[in-house]
């Protein structure tokens, strides 16, 4: 993966339940949830080369009014939270220490099913030096950029680990059932499928703030959680780092990879400031 350079995909593609995602069908979904932006949203501006309402298409798998409800609730999420939305410059100083801790990492292969697997690391940040508010900003900044750089995410969906290993009571008692409503709330209308959230390294003691984000879930994320005790599920499926009994890259190679990417696509956050729909 290169820096400003996109993955893309081929001309027809099949976005799940069958829907085949044509250029004619693409153009014209494109152009409706485009004139009903301007009539709800005429503040917007949209750029030809915008891909985010679609991305919210496939999501949805060309339901059009569906997407245009997800379209809404992000926009007015990335407005709403500016303290995970604003402020993004990958050289302050508490966003690189995140970056360099790797409390998201993307892994550059994808699983057996095309899906983009993220090691999301709960508890590799300090709760008495970092806010649980940044992290949530590192985890959305370096996501926003992976679509940014590989559309195919928008298609086949994103897996994510997440690992508890070394989690404290200080890292649970950041998680506010506030805290834990608005990330819920801030995965299900994202421009990018959450298709499993799995939960591994999962002490005993922790079931009560798991429990707290199902109950934020809806019915069909709910069922796409799965908690472990010890490792992922998904060994056969993806080469996973080292720290999950992978013999993939390590923690700490994902993390340098990713702070560096961020870095040298610093301009990309100041666009997206400017405008959401740089993406």
């Amino acid at each position: 993966m290169k820096t400003e350079q996109h993955a893309t995909i081929e001309e027809t593609v099949i976005v799940g339940n069958g829907v085949e995602e044509t250029a004619e069908l693409r153009a014209t979904s494109i152009d409706t949830v485009k004139q009903w932006l301007v009539e709800e949203r005429p503040d917007l501006e949209i750029p030809e080369e915008s891909r985010l309402i679609l991305y919210f298409l496939r999501t949805t798998k060309y339901d059009v009014d569906k997407a245009k409800r997800k379209l809404m609730t992000f926009l007015k999420n990335r407005e709403k939270l500016t303290e995970w939305f604003k402020d993004r410059d990958p050289f302050r100083p508490e966003i690189q220490e995140l970056l360099e801790i790797g409390v998201f990492l993307p892994l550059h292969g994808k699983d057996t099913l095309n899906r983009q697997v993220v090691i999301v690391r709960t508890s590799a940040h300090d709760p008495g030096k970092h806010k649980q508010d940044d992290v949530f900003k590192v985890d959305k900044m370096i996501l926003d950029l992976l679509m940014y750089l590989d559309e195919t995410v928008s298609i086949h969906g994103v897996v994510a680990i997440f690992d508890m290993q070394g989690v404290t009571l200080g890292h649970a008692l950041q998680l506010t059932p506030s805290m834990i409503k608005k990330s819920v709330e801030s995965w299900e209308n994202y421009p990018c499928k959450p298709k499993l959230l799995e939960f591994v390294n999962v002490p005993v003691h922790v079931n009560i703030v798991l429990n707290v984000f199902r109950s934020f879930m809806s019915p069909k994320m709910r069922e796409r959680v799965t908690i472990s005790r010890k490792g992922s599920s998904l060994e056969h499926s993806v080469t996973l780092p080292l720290e999950l009994g992978g013999n993939g890259e390590s923690y700490y190679e994902l993390s340098s990879y990713w702070k560096q990417l961020v870095q040298e696509n610093a301009s990309f956050y100041t666009k997206m400031e400017e405008n959401v729909f740089h993406l």
